[in-house]
């Protein structure tokens, strides 16, 4: 494979041959497999980075510059990565720092990693066998460590354990699918929007831990507290964005609980639940004889509220919470998702009434509570619903009834 290692510049001059000179002569002879070049994406860097890198080439014929004007860190590595897919015919891309932070030793295990079929390749401080400079401030040390767990955690992305690092190998298919993406990331949250496109479209990600060293010469670029609003800025509003079906799926429900309370007072308040109760009698006789007319009307009242709800959540979820998935050609008539979500619905109920039944013969009618004695289906009733009704409800609703598991095969085609 064509493998092009990009480092993104400005006023590097006193690294960008160390860096080069450790690549072309201590690096690349250990990789046998792969025809290796380096890119510089320098964006006209006043030091004369440039320069540097343009006497070099005349000594290696395997090393190119790309210029441009400085518009920040993502915009320099987007130019690079395009200059190296498209001219080059790069197969694979590398980010590394020009400032040597990075270790250029470990390409050949990021390379490795590719073999064995990964698409993109993170090089990790956070776990075993990384590490981030020794030698820097505690302050700094604290930024590196929250800004990393506050994405790992907002993301709920655990399995990859560095976020925030410049270190990286990938496929130009990946480059290619994302790019157009990029472009509003041009800064250092570029590291963090790359990455987090790449895993939602479902490209493998690998890591390789590396030990972080402290730049000996220049100055670092970043700008520490613009930096931490750009991440939580990034961070929170794709959150939203990726959450937003979720909490449509909740104001429904929430609307559905209310109409149904209504519902069921009207019904029973207005007398038509007492007069169906009464036409009905006969067929209930058992409950009438022992129990009386109400709890029979009682439960009508509650057989409409409960109807009324189901059906408005249903209308709702199909024109608002799971609109674009209506369009599918995979997506099931109208009246079988209606029927689909009434039996949802149903099993919703059952597993309420079934903890309830539970619980209350577990731990009898009512629990002791901060010398209070409560109802135990009060207790039950909650945690179930949050726990158990709500979760199920949604991936039913989106793997069974709309089926949005189709949706991003649609956007591709």
């Amino acid at each position: 494979m064509k493998v092009v290692v990009i480092s993104a510049s400005y006023n590097e001059k006193g690294n960008i041959e160390r860096l080069i000179t450790t690549l072309e002569e201590e690096v690349f002879p250990k990789i046998k497999n792969h025809e290796m070049s380096i890119l510089v994406a320098d964006d006209h860097s006043p030091d004369g980075t440039g320069d540097e890198v343009k006497k070099l080439m005349k000594k290696w014929k395997n090393l190119y510059i790309s210029e441009g004007p400085r518009k920040g860190l993502g915009a320099a590595y987007v130019r690079g990565m395009t200059y190296a897919v498209e001219r080059l015919q790069a197969d694979v891309v590398f980010e590394i720092d020009a400032d040597l932070q990075h270790d250029p030793y470990k390409i050949p295990q990021f390379l490795e990693k590719i073999d064995d079929g990964y698409d993109m390749v993170v090089g990790n401080r956070y776990s075993d066998g990384g590490s981030i400079p020794h030698n820097w401030p505690l302050p700094r040390k604290i930024f590196s460590i929250v800004a990393n767990l506050f994405v790992r955690t907002v993301f709920t992305k655990f399995s990859i354990h560095d976020w925030t690092g410049g270190f990286r190998a990938l496929r130009r298919k990946v480059f290619l699918k994302e790019k157009d993406k990029l472009t509003n990331y041009r800064g250092y949250i570029f590291q963090i929007s790359f990455l987090h496109k790449a895993l939602r479209d479902g490209f493998k990600i690998g890591e390789v831990p590396f030990g972080m060293t402290d730049r000996t010469l220049g100055s670092s670029k970043i700008a520490p507290l613009n930096y931490i609003a750009d991440v939580i800025k990034y961070v929170v509003f794709e959150r939203i964005k990726e959450l937003k079906r979720f909490i449509k799926f909740l104001i429904v429900g929430t609307t559905g609980f209310v109409l149904q309370i209504l519902s069921q007072e009207i019904v029973v308040r207005s007398g038509l639940a007492l007069a169906l109760a009464h036409i009905t009698s006969p067929i209930f006789f058992s409950i009438t004889r022992h129990h009386g007319i109400i709890p029979l009307r009682d439960g009508i009242g509650g057989a409409f509220g409960a109807e009324a709800a189901i059906l408005s959540n249903f209308m709702f979820n199909n024109f608002w919470t799971f609109s674009d998935a209506r369009k599918l050609k995979e997506k099931s008539p109208f009246i079988v998702r209606i029927i689909k979500f009434n039996l949802t619905s149903v099993l919703s109920i059952f597993i309420q009434a079934s903890s309830i039944w539970f619980f209350v013969g577990l731990l009898g009618e009512r629990l002791m509570i901060a010398n209070m004695l409560i109802p135990t289906r009060i207790i039950v009733v909650i945690p179930t619903i949050v726990l158990l009704v709500i979760p199920l409800n949604y991936l039913i609703y989106n793997k069974i009834i709309w089926k949005t598991q189709y949706l991003k095969n649609a956007k591709t085609t």
